[in-house]
């Protein structure tokens, strides 16, 4: 029977003693993530490679309150990943909150990528989404609750010169997402992609300065006239991760000052 009248959630931003895995989490925007979500009151656990980075970011999570958790592991390992899910968990004895951020880039031409790079930069942001998904469904699928969100990019729909392979990933996890969102739906579990523009961090900061004719076009698709910030995908992700999204799934979530409008 087809239910017309679905019971009414009152919209909230609210993550209280939710728990929320953040892959990538040593990362610039792993970091707004790690804060954006303690700050709606979840508890926060911090997944990547260099175990003391995330130690460092989860003393300062601690201060403001937040209770976490860090592991070390490696999205682009099925074994790494099951183990992380157990560690979680075990630990917490939840998981309402997953955000695929894990990835990696490599600016070079078509004829300058190596096999290496190639299954680097697709393993880490489309298999590793794929591991991590794959892994957490079932344990929210019981919940019956859930949200699982990736970061996408605007390259997810839009091509850039050397940035093939980063397209090609970014482009797969946006619609692996998209059919996922079917299969989980009816669990009551949305499965949504952030796509932001060009986010300048202190990894980029100098690429951009040495290309910048590249950035230069960015900026010229821009409504907004500047490339983005950490923070500008602060709000669109809480959105996305908070009970005020329970009616937006399979969607790509742009925060890119206008650059996908043209």
């Amino acid at each position: 029977m087809c239910r017309l009248e679905p019971k009414m959630i009152q919209p909230s931003f609210i993550l209280k003693d939710q728990v929320a895995l953040i892959t990538g989490a040593a990362g610039a925007l792993g970091t707004v993530a790690c804060s954006t979500f303690a700050q709606a009151g979840a508890h926060i656990v911090l997944v990547g490679r260099d175990k003391d980075k995330l130690i460092q970011k989860a003393a300062l999570l601690e201060s403001t309150g937040a209770k976490t958790m860090c592991i070390s592991a490696d999205v682009t390992s099925s074994s790494s990943v099951k183990s992380m899910l157990d560690q979680t968990l075990s630990h917490f004895g939840r998981i309402d909150i997953v955000l695929n951020n894990a990835g990696t880039t490599s600016p070079k031409s078509l004829l300058e990528i190596t096999d290496e790079d190639w299954y680097s930069i697709i393993n880490t942001s489309a298999t590793g989404g794929f591991f991590v998904s794959r892994a957490v469904a079932p344990y929210m699928i019981r919940a019956k609750y859930g949200r699982i969100i990736s970061m996408g990019s605007i390259l997810s729909v839009r091509g850039m010169a050397n940035r093939s392979a980063y397209a090609a990933a970014k482009a797969a996890l946006a619609n692996f997402n998209r059919s996922l969102a079917f299969e989980l739906g009816p669990y009551g579990i949305t499965v949504n992609t952030l796509g932001p523009t060009v986010i300048v961090t202190d990894l980029n900061r100098e690429m951009i300065l040495k290309q910048p004719e590249l950035y230069e076009s960015v900026l010229k698709r821009t409504a907004l006239g500047r490339l983005g910030v950490p923070q500008d995908i602060a709000g669109p992700l809480l959105f996305l991760a908070s009970p005020a999204a329970s009616f937006v799934t399979g969607q790509m979530l742009f925060v890119d000052g206008g650059y996908t409008a043209t």
